[in-house]
């Protein structure tokens, strides 16, 4: 079993750059398979994730080559199979294999995702996507059997009863090949949803409205990439960093960021006090003074991302005065507190309501990283804290962070993995 062992309590300098987006990435393996030709990603995160997809792929006859953050990928022989419980389990996102499955062979068999354990994420969106379309969707033994009418799938007006990323994604995904126009209403406007759908429309699909919360597509017979796409910056890697620099930073430059995308956090990290200056490609942190509290509420973007609300816990508390954090995405998502309050932090739970005071003297303790931005807070908070700081199910930070353990020493960390 690997652990991160992070000797803490010195400051941190330099810089680090961003790779591509964890949520863009997860989506753009399986949005592959529609193609008729040979694709190529770039910018693509070394994180686990992308192993088990590879893996997946695999499965399917797709062979893959990825070196450095180049990944090719030729789908020209698939075939089609299920995909059984084994490595679908190890990721939620795999549930984007339904969607591009039923849109490249109008039939999916996959098993039900695993993934963080963060609260219930319901597929029900998802199954009402898909039938819109025509298709004909039942659970069995633990796997969705999904298969479109003999004449294929057609489309349809959609409302999403909530917003929600993963069913607007595996919706485009089976869209995109459907017979006629498709209407997505309430559909989630990410920024990973616009990268998709540029992918998509770069090999023929006819995807307008990505970034709204209504988008129109009309059915393509034939989907073929010619040129690269380059994965956008991952918003939520870049928040973890900023956070990161700010708790503690003696001046840490964030590059390849699109600071668009961060809004929201980037207010949250001013009203708090921190320093920045932000550039149109990287933001710069300056060592932090005084830092006040501040209330953090999440919301579907362009709202606080509910996967920053963990990182920037840590740097919260070194905030006077009492904060709140409400998650209302997943407001069960508060197993890293009992992690935080081991190493001495003043943080509780009240109804789903995390609230916080002024503690930031932590001490270092074992800890473990029960989902990827969890584990992400704990690791800032082995950094600020005084001692030895071991977090165990470290593998949960590897499935969503780049090369993390490179790019800490980079700042001047004492981390490492250790086998155990």
């Amino acid at each position: 079993m690997k652990k991160m062992r992070i000797r803490g309590g010195k400051k941190l300098s330099g810089e680090v750059v961003i790779g591509g987006a964890k949520n863009s990435t997860v989506a753009l393996i399986p949005a592959s398979i529609l193609s008729e030709t040979p694709v190529t990603l770039d910018s693509v995160p070394r994180i686990s994730d992308v192993n088990n997809l590879m893996d997946i792929l695999s499965d399917m006859n797709v062979t893959t080559d990825l070196k450095g953050s180049v990944l090719k990928i030729d789908p020209t022989h698939i075939v089609s199979k299920p995909l059984p419980n084994g490595k679908i389990k190890s990721l939620r996102a795999s549930y984007y294999f339904m969607g591009a499955l039923l849109g490249r062979f109008g039939r999916a068999v996959v098993g039900l995702p695993g993934g963080d354990d963060i609260g219930p994420r319901p597929i029900d969106q998802h199954i009402k996507g898909f039938q819109a379309l025509g298709a004909r969707v039942t659970n069995e033994h633990g796997a969705m059997y999904i298969q479109a009418p003999d004449e294929g799938l057609h489309g349809a007006r959609i409302f999403l009863d909530m917003v929600s990323v993963g069913a607007t994604i595996n919706v485009i995904l089976a869209a995109v090949r459907a017979h006629g126009k498709t209407t997505i209403e309430n559909a989630a406007k990410e920024p990973e949803i616009i990268d998709l759908a540029t992918f998509l429309n770069n090999m023929g699909a006819n995807i307008r409205g990505a970034g709204t919360d209504v988008i129109r597509i009309e059915g393509a017979e034939h989907l073929q990439a010619h040129n690269v796409h380059t994965i956008i910056p991952d918003r939520i890697e870049a928040g973890t960093y900023l956070s990161m620099a700010a708790a503690v930073g003696d001046g840490i430059n964030v590059k390849n960021i699109i600071s668009e995308h961060l809004d929201a956090f980037l207010a949250k990290l001013e009203e708090m006090g921190v320093q920045m200056d932000v550039k149109d490609d990287s933001i710069f942190v300056y060592p932090s003074g005084d830092l006040k509290m501040v209330q953090v509420k999440t919301a579907p973007y362009p709202g606080f991302a509910t996967d920053l609300q963990q990182p920037i816990t840590p740097l919260m508390l070194k905030g006077q005065g009492e904060g709140i954090i409400v998650d209302t995405i997943y407001p069960k998502r508060t197993r890293h507190i009992p992690e935080l309050t081991r190493m001495g932090a003043d943080i509780t739970v009240q109804n789903d309501v995390i609230i916080l005071h002024h503690s930031d003297q932590l001490q270092g303790a074992e800890v473990t990283a029960g989902e990827i931005r969890g584990g992400a807070c704990l690791m800032i908070a082995g950094l600020m804290a005084s001692g030895i700081t071991t977090i165990s199910q470290v593998e949960n930070i590897l499935r969503g962070y780049d090369r993390v353990v490179d790019k800490l020493h980079g700042l001047g960390a004492d981390v490492e993995i250790i086998d155990e």
